[in-house]
C-alpha cells in the first residue's frame, strides 16, 4: 500500500491518495480542491481511482469531489448524514456532486479495492455524519481526531460530547501502534494520542 498526502485549499486539509502497489488501483480520500495537483499526484502514481471517500461533507474537504469525479469516474461516498446537510445548503456543506453522492456509506461497511479493505467507521460529532476509514494499520480520522488535538464541534451539527464519544469508543480502542491519518496537520499514532493529546487525557 502506498499513500500520498496533498495538502489542498486556503484551509490546508489533507487529501490523500491510497494505492495498491500491485494492481494500482487507488481511491482518494477528501479532495477539497487544487485538482489540478491531486491528478498529477495520481498520474505519477499510475494510479487508476476507484472510490472518492469523503471523512465528511465540510466545503474544505469537498470542493475538489465534483472536478475529481469527471477527471476518474470513480464512485462519491459519504454517510447520508452529511449528504443530506450538503443538499439542504446548510451552511460550511458542500458542494458535491448534482444529485448527491453515489454511495452513502454507514458504520460498518466494508469497500474492497484489489487487496485493501477498507472498514467505515462512524465518528460523528465534528458533523453528525463524520466517519473514519481504517485500512490495514492506518486510521484516516478526518476533522475528528488531530495529532494533538481533536475536531471543532462550534459548527452547525457538532456536538463536544459527541466527538469525545466517538474517539473513546471508535478510534482510542484501535491497537496503539494504528497510524492516525487526520483531515488536517501531521501525522501520528493510536498510542501518542492516548499519552499526549491533552484533550484525551484520562480517557482510557
Amino acid at each position: 500500500m502506498e499513500i500520498k498526502k496533498v495538502v489542498t485549499g486556503v484551509y490546508e486539509s489533507n487529501c490523500y491518495i491510497v494505492m495498491d502497489k500491485n494492481t494500482r488501483e487507488a481511491f482518494v480520500i477528501d479532495p477539497g480542491g487544487n485538482v489540478d495537483n491531486i491528478v498529477s499526484v495520481i498520474d505519477n502514481l499510475g494510479a487508476k481511482v476507484k472510490y472518492i471517500l469523503l471523512t465528511h461533507g465540510h466545503l474544505d474537504h469537498t470542493t475538489g469531489v465534483a472536478e475529481l469525479k469527471a477527471v476518474t469516474k470513480a464512485i462519491v461516498c459519504i454517510n447520508k448524514k452529511d449528504d443530506d446537510l450538503i443538499t439542504a445548503g446548510v451552511q460550511l456543506f458542500g458542494p458535491l456532486i448534482q444529485g448527491g453522492a453515489d454511495k452513502l456509506l454507514k458504520d460498518g461497511d466494508k469497500i474492497t479495492i484489489s487487496n485493501l479493505e477498507i472498514t467505515c467507521i462512524d465518528t460523528p460529532g465534528h458533523t453528525p455524519g463524520g466517519m473514519s476509514f481504517l485500512i490495514n494499520n492506518c486510521a484516516f480520522t478526518g476533522d475528528t481526531l488531530f495529532a494533538g488535538s481533536i475536531g471543532r464541534t462550534d459548527f452547525a451539527g457538532g456536538d463536544f460530547d459527541t466527538i469525545i464519544n466517538s474517539i473513546k469508543s471508535k478510534l482510542l480502542c484501535l491497537d496503539r501502534d494504528t497510524m492516525v491519518y487526520p483531515g488536517h496537520g501531521l501525522y501520528s499514532t493510536i498510542g501518542n494520542e492516548k499519552l499526549n493529546n491533552p484533550f484525551l487525557t484520562g480517557l482510557m
